[in-house]
């Protein structure tokens, strides 16, 4: 079998009606099976699960970083002795890095092999938080939050590209979010059990994910060792001329793309709910309830633990029943938790709606990754993948910052209001997002 495989790789297969006049012809004879029915079996290799296992560890690196942001407020704020709208700052750094990483995915993309580019954008990511770790001036911290998502964004649109093109895809992409959701949990934990010992010194906490980024480079290294490649530089100037044009051709067809626009609407609220309700939720709590910060502080670890509940229990009914369906229904039980956690002044029922709304929110972000894949072009993906992050981003990083805007001058009670408006926008988003056009087989 593994002979007729091989064969069949390296010489064009038969049409499916001439396979089927030669078999009745001689019904001893084998038909040939086509490619892709051989990659349909074959998919997922030991090299290939080892690759979206590596995937998954850059998600968890991604979510420590992201998910301690929320747990490091309150210190971040005694510290560098800084208003609320000084963490905006925080949140737009982050959002330039992103776009940067959109504006150059594609012409990375044109000289550098898979392997490459999610080496470069971990090696950037461990370096930020070597600029982290022995309390640096703010102006220096807020710039490590541009080299997070810078690095973060290249190995986020190349990692998922990458699990896309796997049989199964939906149940991988569930997978490599929820490590994103898993790292979010494990991060308050940490965040917290460190700064809460050593108030002065909580920039010590880094040096987890400090650890965590050195294995995280070793992974890419190992997985995606076969496509650690530098594309040769160009003989001619009209070679290097014709891959930036192809770069530039993919920018310009994707940003003509109606549906890049409406997914990415989409994800620029789901982002905004999601981390305006982390970042905010522990000061909230700490302001408008009286919670204690050393109790309370582990409270946006129980959204996170509901978004990696969520993409690991959620992935395979909501791929079953219909993603469109079930995503707008899992929009409707947000908004009623979201009313439940703010009309009723209670620190356990706090904990738990934050927790519950964490578990609906997700299987969102893979369930539009998975809807993306069959909307867009495979030449277009990562490119289309990186615009839509880049929105994301900014609704990830607008509404927070506005919300330290606004808590500045009116308190941050103005978080409850700010995440229904995120909700409603969210929903109506996603039912402008186009049905994916049924294809034959």
């Amino acid at each position: 079998m593994a002979t007729v495989i091989e064969e069949a790789r390296h010489r064009s297969v038969a049409p499916a009606d001439d396979i089927e006049l030669r078999t009745l012809e001689d019904p001893t004879q084998t038909p040939i099976p086509s490619v892709s029915a051989i990659d349909e079996a074959y998919g997922l290799t030991r090299a290939t699960v080892l690759k979206i296992v590596a995937a998954g560890f850059s998600f968890f690196f991604a979510g420590v970083n992201d998910g301690s942001l929320g747990a490091l407020t309150p210190y971040i704020l005694r510290t560098y002795h800084v208003g609320t709208e000084y963490v905006a700052l925080i949140y737009a750094s982050t959002f330039l890095g992103w776009v940067l990483a959109a504006c150059t995915n594609s012409h990375i993309a044109r000289y550098f092999g898979l392997g490459s580019i999610l080496t470069l954008g971990a090696v950037i990511q461990l370096a930020s938080h070597l600029l982290r770790f022995w309390g640096p001036p703010f102006g220096l911290y807020v710039v490590t939050f541009f080299l997070s998502a810078l690095g973060c964004a290249y190995q986020d649109s190349h990692s998922n590209t990458f699990v896309t093109s796997v049989k199964g895809a939906h149940r991988w992409l569930g997978f490599i979010h929820a490590m994103w959701a898993l790292g979010c949990l494990v991060s308050p934990f940490v965040a917290t059990a460190i700064a809460s010992k050593v108030q002065d010194r909580w920039t010590l906490f880094y040096l987890f994910p400090m650890g965590i980024g050195v294995f995280n480079v070793a992974g890419v290294l190992v997985a995606f060792r076969d496509s650690l490649t530098i594309q040769p530089r160009a003989s001619t100037e009209a070679e290097n001329s014709s891959r930036s044009k192809t770069a530039s051709r993919d920018i310009i067809e994707t940003l003509k793309s109606p549906p890049v626009y409406l997914l990415s609407l989409f994800y620029f609220f789901m982002l905004g709910v999601g981390i305006t309700a982390g970042g905010w939720v522990v000061e909230y709590l700490v302001s408008a309830r009286n919670g204690k910060l050393p109790d309370v502080g582990y409270v946006s670890a129980g959204l996170w633990g509901g978004v990696f509940l969520g993409r690991v229990l959620l992935a395979e009914p909501t791929h079953r029943y219909g993603e469109r369906k079930m995503a707008m229904s899992y929009c409707v039980l947000i908004l009623a938790l979201q009313l439940v956690f703010w009309l009723v002044p209670n620190l356990i029922s706090s904990a738990v709606t934050i927790c519950a709304l964490g578990f609906f929110i997700g299987p969102l972000f893979a369930t539009g990754m998975s809807i993306g894949s069959k909307l867009f072009d495979k030449r277009i993906q990562p490119t289309a993948l990186g615009f839509i992050f880049v929105l994301a981003q900014a609704g990830g990083a607008l509404f927070p910052a506005l919300t330290g805007v606004v808590a500045s001058k009116a308190g941050v009670k103005v978080m409850q209001p700010m995440l229904v408006g995120l909700i409603v926008a969210m929903a109506i988003a996603w039912a402008l997002v186009p049905k994916v056009p049924r294809r034959d087989n």
